[in-house]
């Protein structure tokens, strides 16, 4: 069952029912909305097989899966081979559909060597296919696809639609449902995710009262954290629940006439005047999920300079001991020429107006 997005729907069914299918479609939209799910469902349609299961993973003969090579393990890049090989299978003729249909799942995360194979197959497409790319950061892609393809954009379903859809599920508690919606922010993926599994549930739970306590531990405690963070294989999921942690701060807090839930917990960004704080903190956060999941970067470095951004502003004004502020200290990390980019502007105002240990 698809939780929400009845707009979109509606428009592929239209779609479907005219026969008018452009050769290429663009899902774009932030992760856990639901977009693979649906492309899944709109194929099947196309191949008059309703039903997902018996087209995914690639099991029909004329569907292709692209995703990228290490998505489970929390990153990768689609590679220009993977691309490749699509095309020589969308030159096949369909076994037993009208057609040949292909996802590209995280499509923003192709090299660049291999966009610029697809794009040639996006030029001249070959008989009668369809490819519909999946991507949340479509801004990752080369113009010259996007302007190929039809998009169709997808947004937040209402958390009203996701909790009666979990209490039609059973099996969670009224305030479990409550909480799912809220954390999910209008990602039915996610929020199906976390009620299907109470080690999900209580995982986010777990993380989000860790974060709650680093932010008010000083710098030192911090860098270690980030030293044993850096080591977890699953680095990409906790920086999306931290990401998730601090959207909902940031949404509270742009809304001035929202006042503090009773009973809800304060923390060192809670008031109105942080809000280009956040800001920062949540671009660092985004950076440091992009670095760690398609480059080769230190991930302790990384969490570092992510740990910095979490320093609340009053810390600025010497709350720290300056001897637990190794910031030259972080800038040789193993001699390292640094990425001027991984440094926010509030990361380069605190290294330089931090009082710095002697090396």
């Amino acid at each position: 069952m698809i939780i929400g997005h009845q707009k979109q729907l509606n428009y592929l069914k239209r779609m479907a029912e005219s026969g008018k299918i452009p050769h290429a479609l663009l899902f774009s939209g932030q992760e856990k909305l639901g977009k693979k799910t649906i492309a899944l469902e709109f194929i099947s349609r196309l191949f008059e097989e309703p039903g997902v299961p018996k087209i995914l993973g690639g099991r029909h003969p004329d569907f292709i899966l692209i995703e990228p090579p290490t998505k489970n393990n929390g990153g990768g890049q689609i590679q220009i081979d993977q691309i490749r090989d699509l095309s020589w299978r969308l030159s096949l003729k369909p076994i037993k559909a009208q057609l040949k249909a292909a996802i590209i799942d995280e499509s923003h995360s192709m090299t660049r060597e291999a966009q610029n194979c697809f794009l040639k197959t996006l030029e001249e497409p070959k008989g009668n296919t369809l490819l519909i790319l999946v991507t949340e950061k479509p801004n990752f892609l080369l113009p010259t696809i996007i302007s190929r393809c039809q998009i169709i954009k997808f947004y937040p379903v209402k958390k009203d639609e996701i909790e009666r859809y979990l209490k039609n599920q059973g099996g969670s508690s009224k305030g479990e449902i409550e909480e799912i919606a809220k954390i999910s922010q209008g990602r039915p993926g996610r929020a199906v995710e976390l009620a299907s599994s109470k080690e999900k549930f209580e995982f986010y739970k777990k993380r989000t009262k860790e974060l709650d306590e680093i932010l008010n531990s000083n710098l030192a405690t911090r860098f270690q954290y980030a030293k044993d963070l850096s080591r977890q294989e699953n680095l990409r999921e906790i920086l999306e629940i931290w990401l998730n942690y601090f959207r909902n701060i940031f949404i509270k807090n742009s809304s001035t006439s929202q006042a503090t839930t009773k009973g809800e917990e304060e923390n060192l960004f809670s008031s109105p005047s942080k809000v280009e704080h956040l800001k920062s903190i949540l671009q660092q956060i985004q950076r440091t999920i992009y670095l760690i999941s398609t480059t080769n970067i230190n991930p302790r470095l990384a969490l570092e300079i992510l740990m910095l951004e979490l320093q609340h502003p009053a810390s600025e004004r010497g709350r720290e001991n300056p001897s637990v502020l190794p910031s030259r200290k972080i800038l040789k990390t193993e001699g390292a020429q640094r990425d001027k980019s991984l440094f926010s502007p509030h990361c380069v105002r605190l290294l330089k107006s931090e009082p710095r240990a002697s090396d």
